[in-house]
């Protein structure tokens, strides 16, 4: 038997063990199950990570079902790239792919967005006309940023007099780089910050922080640039622990932390940025600033009746159950991605471990059997902290940390195999987990 500690240890082990994992997912990984035959009709509103990947599971398990995924994007963004693109380690190209290439045979895809949700006559209108009905319903359509909640900021601005917003896409990333490199090279001063609102991948702005410090080390300008973070409540992260070593490693970096500051307008010519904080507005000069707006459900989300009626009113999440992720008043209907209202999960890792959860709801209850499965709020951020080291954070509902290399990965170190785990092996887990195979 391989010992597993020393053979993770080492660099060529551990980029073996990736390619390993990756090849056992791209081939299933287990014997698939027998699969249960059943007229339902099937439909995915959505195809990105979530709505892809639950596509091809239930085309896998169905036999029979009519499968239906809405969704006018021809484009698949691979969303954790964008960081890496931002830092100038990747190009635009590296986060996309076609949608369709994605999708299994045998799923009808509609080439548009969807209009209108109607739980009640268990139905989705496209913006074409086109009516599709469904037995069950699984609503993956991802969140919207709220770019229009910055007054004064538009994406014409994005890698013009120091804005950037890496958030927008691949492109968006692109230029982000291009204007993070030009504040490196010269200094000045450098906001960065997140949304009140929940959003995805919370890690990422403090991500893109800790990368611009790196940088300015390595370009010998460090020195010259002020470099702040402005969080929108009291706290850097969510989980206890973690916020207390961000705040740490922000500390012994220098870099500035302001509290109860959410970026709230944008005044390009005078390269002044507005945050709303507890004792009124603030108004801070920058030569480089990271716009992340609020994010929300999309707007056929929020008018379908299926969000939340006493939390993230604002926001529009939908109500499911957090364990079994089945809507709490419409039983046919499931979220997975972003768009459910759970306490945790808005992440790329997180929609992995939704998938098995309403695969198994779904696919029980046609075939007459009980579910099992459930979700603990699983959630995983590789916390880049500079290039080459990176946490990898794993936690649940309770903010317990749940790693999964327990002895072999210390959560809370700044490893290189962390960082391996962010360059290497998360992309191809990811492109398994759109197969439906991880």
């Amino acid at each position: 038997m391989t010992d597993f500690s020393t053979f993770a240890a080492t660099r060529r082990g551990f980029l073996g063990l990736a390619a390993g994992s990756a090849a056992l997912a791209a081939t299933g990984g287990a014997v698939q199950a027998q699969r249960v035959r059943t007229s339902a009709r099937i439909v995915i509103v959505g195809a990105g990570a979530g709505g892809t990947a639950i596509a091809n599971r239930l085309a896998r398990a169905l036999e029979g079902a009519t499968i239906t995924i809405i969704d006018g994007r021809q484009q698949h963004w691979y969303q954790p790239g964008f960081t890496l693109i931002a830092a100038g380690l990747k190009s635009a190209s590296y986060s996309i792919s076609r949608t369709g290439d994605w999708l299994p045979d045998g799923v009808e895809w509609i080439e548009d967005y969807a209009a209108e949700i109607d739980p009640e006559a268990n139905s989705v209108r496209t913006l074409g006309g086109r009516r599709v009905a469904y037995d069950y319903l699984i609503v993956a359509t991802g969140l919207t940023l709220d770019w229009d909640a910055i007054e004064g900021f538009d994406l014409e601005m994005v890698g013009q007099n120091g804005i950037t917003a890496h958030y927008a896409g691949p492109e968006y990333a692109e230029l982000t780089w291009r204007e993070l490199d030009r504040f490196t090279e010269r200094g000045g001063v450098g906001l960065f910050g997140r949304p009140a609102t929940e959003m995805k991948c919370a890690g990422a702005p403090l991500k893109i922080t800790f990368l611009a410090d790196d940088i300015a080390r390595r370009k010998n300008t460090r020195a010259e640039t002020r470099i702040i973070y402005n969080a929108n409540n009291e706290s850097l992260f969510g989980v206890p622990i973690v916020h207390h070593r961000v705040r740490q490693l922000f500390d012994e970096r220098g870099i500035e932390t302001r509290y109860s500051h959410v970026l709230k307008a944008v005044d390009p010519q005078r390269k002044v940025a507005t945050y709303a904080t507890p004792e009124g507005d603030v108004e801070t000069e920058f030569d480089f600033i990271n716009v992340i707006p609020p994010q929300r459900a999309p707007q056929v989300v929020r008018d379908s009746g299926l969000s939340w009626a006493d939390r993230w009113v604002d926001q529009g999440w939908i109500e499911v159950d957090m364990q079994t992720l089945r809507h709490l008043r419409y039983d046919n209907v499931f979220g997975v991605g972003d768009i459910n209202g759970v306490p945790k999960g808005k992440t790329a890792a997180s929609a992995k471990w939704h998938q098995p959860v309403v695969e198994d709801q779904i696919v029980s209850e046609i075939a007459g059997r009980e579910a099992t499965k459930t979700y603990n709020g699983y959630t995983s951020c590789q916390m880049i902290t500079r290039i080459g080291r990176a946490m990898l954070i794993e936690f649940d509902y309770n903010n317990n940390l749940t790693p999964s290399f327990p002895g072999v990965i210390a959560p809370l170190e700044e490893l290189w195999i962390s960082w391996l785990m962010k360059e290497v092996a998360l992309k191809p887990t990811y492109n398994a987990m759109l197969r439906g195979l991880a």
